[in-house]
């Protein structure tokens, strides 16, 4: 059995400007290993159009959400105590005489879907950033007034969905983790 303690969710902001593109493209990509380095395999599979020119333009080690403590467990240990699931939202919103959509990306423990998008709209950005005919929106797949917004666990790569799953409990006061920015390409990691 694998030592699971020593397993932690990523989550990474990867850039790059596929070719035939005028601008640098962005995705999030959630992943579980003990380092980034051990990621490197599973971003090149998460997005082969970007080939070498793959990038991280931000990442964070993702334990602690909400008050709520994240720990990864092999598949087997597997528990129903938690119905809380971790959500991520990508809010989309637009300010005057910005020609951009601006997006915020965050991080949600909820029990349902809808739970987590009424959290999220509650949230300074999707109030500030809207005015008449250019309201905020969450970025949704799945149709609605929603852009992006999923379950953590559902997007994992293959090989991580079938050996490990998130344990979420009730967490200390702790910070939320670190956010490390910039520029980091994938040669240095």
């Amino acid at each position: 059995m694998e030592q699971s303690a020593q397993f932690k969710l990523f989550m990474l902001l990867l850039g790059c400007k596929p070719e035939g593109r005028h601008t640098e493209q962005h995705d999030v990509f959630f992943a579980i290993g003990q380092s980034i380095a051990d990621l490197k395999i599973d971003i090149a599979d998460f997005w082969p159009e970007a080939k070498e020119k793959i990038h991280i333009d931000a990442w964070r080690e993702v334990t602690m959400v909400d008050g709520f403590s994240l720990k990864i467990l092999p598949a087997v240990e597997a528990s129903d105590a938690s119905l809380k699931k971790l959500f991520f939202i990508n809010l989309g919103g637009y300010k005057t005489d910005e020609f951009d959509e601006l997006h915020y990306k965050m991080l949600i423990v909820a029990d349902s879907l809808a739970e987590a998008s009424s959290r999220a709209k509650e949230t300074a950005f999707y109030k500030h950033t809207c005015f008449e005919g250019a309201v905020s929106h969450i970025d949704d797949k799945y149709g609605v007034d929603v852009d992006d917004v999923f379950n953590v666990a559902d997007v994992l790569p293959a090989s991580a969905k079938s050996r490990f799953c998130i344990q979420i409990e009730k967490g200390s006061h702790a910070p939320e983790d670190a956010f490390h920015l910039g520029y980091l390409p994938m040669s240095k990691v």
